[in-house]
């Protein structure tokens, strides 16, 4: 929520509540800003963590990081897809992160209009739905998933070759 902008609802939605209230944090990950939220708003807290604050990306992944403007992102991207596709006979998988489920639905339809297979992973997906969606993947059926990074959460990488985050 704080990477999407919401820290100044939460700051005023904790400033109208009771300060003897009871306050609970959950983070997948924990950046200096959950860290500094906490400490301003938790008071004396805990910290529970499960499994290392240590980690790191996995080396065995290109990662590619290109800025660019919002209205360029598709030409871009379409422009990535086609120099992978064209210089190499087995492209290897690829998952792309994108911020919303409309944004999920979209891009699947603009990649699948110029002929190549995705797959779509969110949280409007039934559990059947990305089951399929994931094996299609993992057969190599499908050579390109796109999924929120929430619905990502717990993927195994280790088919991987190529993450892009949109």
């Amino acid at each position: 929520m704080l990477d999407m902008g919401f820290e100044p609802q939460i700051r005023k939605i904790l400033s109208q509540i009771r300060p003897d209230r009871q306050t609970l944090m959950w983070s997948a990950t924990w950046p200096k800003e959950v860290k500094q939220l906490a400490e301003d708003f938790l008071g004396n807290y805990i910290q529970i963590n499960i499994g290392s604050l240590e980690l790191s990306a996995n080396h065995n992944i290109r990662q590619v990081i290109d800025v660019c403007e919002e209205h360029d992102k598709e030409d871009k991207l379409k422009s990535l897809l086609s120099e992978i596709y064209d210089t190499s006979e087995n492209p290897g998988k690829i998952i792309i992160f994108v911020e919303t489920k409309r944004r999920v639905d979209n891009l699947v339809r603009f990649i699948r209009s110029f002929g190549v297979r995705c797959g779509a992973i969110h949280g409007d997906k039934s559990q059947s739905e990305r089951d399929y969606v994931l094996r299609e993947f993992r057969s190599g059926k499908s050579n390109i998933l796109v999924a929120t990074d929430v619905a990502a959460r717990g993927l195994e990488a280790d088919y991987c070759s190529m993450v892009g985050i949109k």
